[in-house]
Order: C-alpha cells, then structure tokens, then sequence
C-alpha cells in the first residue's frame, strides 16, 4: 500500500512539473479560454433569470376605462367582469391610486409631481382562471369590446417572452458548451500525446525493465487531470474579470433607474462544479490519448 502511494506521489510531483513548463501553462490556458465562454453564460443567464425572478410572470390584464366614464358604468364594468366564468378576480385601481403607485416609483417621482392633472385612467386588473396564451388573447379581444374600456394591455407578455428568450439562451449556451467540452477534450488529447511521443524511448525502456501500464499510464492521466483543473481555474478568473469590468457600466445603467442592481460572480457550487468539470474532460482526453498511443 506504501509502495502504491508512493507511485502516485511521483507520478503527481512529475505532471507538476510538466504543467509548469511553457507548453504546459498555455495549454491550460487555452483550456481556461474555452470553458470561459459557456461559464461566462451561464453566469449572465443566473443574473438575468435571478433579474426576472424579482417580476411577476403571472399573467394579468390591466384594464383602462374612458376618461369621461361615469360611476355608474364603472359599477357595471365591474359586475361584468366579476360575473364572467373566464376571470378568477377583478381589482379596481382608481386613477387617483395609480397615480400614488406611480409616484412612489423611483426616478420619476419629480416628473409626475410637476403634471397639473392627474393623466392616469381608471383600471381593472384581471387575472384569468386559463393563463394559455390563446385564452388570454381571447379574453382580452372580448373585453376591448365592452363600452366602456379604452385599452387593454396585457402586463405579463414582456416577461413571458423575456423567459422564452431567456430557455432560448440556455438551449444554445448548452449546445456551446458542449462544443467547446469536445474542443477542450480535443486540447488535452494532444498535449498528451506530445508528451507520449517525446517519451517513446523512455516508455520502451520502462516496458522492458517490467513497468505495468498502470504505472506507465499514471503520470499522464494526472497531467490531463491538472492540465482541467488548471483550465477551469483559468475560465473562473477570465468570468470574474468580465464581469468586474461589465459591472463598471452595469452600475451607471442600474442607477440612472434607482436600482442597485449588480452582475454576481458564480456561486461556490457552480464555481467548484466548472473546475471539477474541466477537471474531468482533461482526465478523459488523457485517458483517450494514452489508450490509443500505448498500445
């Protein structure tokens, strides 16, 4: 058992010191080059879903009356809508509480003060027992006919498509990631072989003496084991940097709306899931060159 640890320790203290030479280094940092694309997208996608997570996705439908509607036909919009079989709840929202909502928004509070009237119509709110698409449009096609509606809008068709958009992002981030784990794979089955080919004497002569393959193969698999690791500790440093720099404009933007809003690096589970996954493709192509080149 010694013996056998004392095999990996030297096999591991020799991929070491391969990694630390030059073509080593910019191996792993091709690798780290690679893997910062899909990390850096992933990470942008956690901003952006945490980022809609903070909306309301559920789908209403704001109803607007005339201006010169009267009490009474707002009394009968009201029955109206409470009495369909389409419409779960029907919210009142009178001009003068839309305006305090609006006012208590940030950034355009001054504006709003300096209007001599109040611009805002009287509203329903209408959430739908069927939140289909093709229900919802209905509804609101039939509700645009009542006499006394103006307008009506349906407050949650930017969010929908804002997470389509979103699932969109994630399909072909995964798509790219898996390109890029082939091409990182395709990185260290190289290196490695380059390594074999330089050691092919050496290989020999370790045969000839008794060498098992395992004690033949395990300085190159620990080789394309750091050469991952080394790659995905690259990407995280690469991800960080980006968004350190986006967050300089992200800033500026996010203010100019009263929000504090920040780009957040990966999370220490996502941050340790990349290294160890780099990790693991470098193993693979090592362990792929190795297979095909000792036999």
């Amino acid at each position: 058992m010694i013996a056998w640890l004392r095999q990996h320790r030297r096999a591991l203290a020799g991929a070491i010191a391969r990694l630390a030479k030059a073509s080593g280094l910019a191996s792993a940092i091709v690798i780290g080059v690679a893997l910062s694309l899909p990390a850096g997208g992933y990470a942008l996608l956690e901003n952006l879903r945490g980022l809609a997570g903070r909306l309301t996705l559920e789908p209403r439908l704001s109803v607007f009356l005339r201006p010169e509607a009267k009490r009474a036909e707002t009394e009968a919009l009201g029955a109206a809508l409470r009495a369909d079989a389409r419409i779960a709840a029907a919210r009142f929202v009178p001009r003068e509480e839309a305006l305090r909502e609006l006012k208590a928004t940030e950034g355009i509070a001054e504006v709003v003060a300096a209007l001599e009237r109040n611009p805002l119509p009287d509203a329903f709110v209408v959430s739908a027992k069927d939140q289909g698409a093709a229900a919802l449009d209905a509804l609101a096609a039939d509700l645009r006919r009542l006499p006394a509606v103006v307008h009506v809008q349906a407050d949650a068709d930017w969010a929908r498509r804002l997470a389509a958009l979103a699932g969109i992002a994630r399909l072909a981030l995964a798509f790219l990631a898996a390109l890029l784990g082939f091409a990182l794979i395709a990185v260290t089955f190289n290196t490695i072989r380059l390594q074999i080919l330089t050691r092919r004497e050496e290989i020999e002569v370790s045969r000839l003496i008794g060498a098992t393959d395992a004690f033949i193969r395990r300085p190159f698999y620990y080789l394309g084991l750091l050469q991952g690791l080394a790659g995905g500790g690259v990407a995280l440093a690469i991800v960080a940097t980006g968004l350190a720099l986006l967050n300089g404009e992200v800033r500026v933007l996010a203010e100019s709306y009263g929000s504090a809003f920040r780009l957040a690096f990966l999370g220490p589970v996502d941050a340790v899931a990349v290294v160890l996954l780099s990790g693991l493709l470098g193993w693979l192509g090592a362990f792929l060159s190795v297979s095909r080149h000792l036999r």
